[in-house]
């Protein structure tokens, strides 16, 4: 089966859903692109990049710290220095709830402009990898066992 556009496999993602069809689109390809790359390589190679992809930050990683720092800088400076600086964690904290809610906040805007992929995109990169690798072909075996011991059971059945 070619998957032609691996969009379809993460259609429900909040943030996809708010990033600009054009940038969803080349960390689609690019996705793709790694993919076929892989097609022909050892299952050593495909279990290093299977580890590297567990490594990967997600975009809500990346937000989530990026947010977390900003609080924490603005508390500091609120408490050391001039009290203006309490503004920062209460900005930072509104834009992570409006993160969590829609999947949106301006600064994961810029990280998608960068690459930054969410959790199920690299997800669906991790076990496109691990089809490569054969994970999965004692199961396609498993089912087509359990369509034969069906089958069986129907012809049993009319006899």
């Amino acid at each position: 089966m070619v998957i032609k556009n691996y969009g379809e496999l993460v259609r429900r993602d909040k943030v996809r859903a708010k990033t600009p069809p054009e940038i969803n689109q080349a960390i689609d390809i690019e996705t793709a692109a790694i993919v076929r790359f892989y097609a022909g390589k050892t299952g050593y190679e495909i279990s290093k990049r299977i580890e590297e992809l567990n490594k990967e930050w997600d975009i809500g990683r990346c937000v989530e710290v990026h947010e977390a720092g900003l609080s924490l800088i603005g508390a500091m400076l609120g408490l050391k220095g001039s009290k203006k600086w309490l503004i920062l964690p209460i900005i930072t904290s509104i834009f992570l709830l409006q993160y969590a809610i829609w999947g949106w906040t301006p600064y994961a805007s810029l990280l998608r402009r960068f690459g930054i992929r969410t959790r199920q995109e690299i997800d669906l990169e991790r076990y496109a990898m691990k089809t490569l690798r054969g994970d999965f072909d004692e199961v396609s075996s498993q089912e087509s066992s359990i369509n034969r011991a069906k089958e069986a059971a129907n012809q049993s059945k009319s006899v």
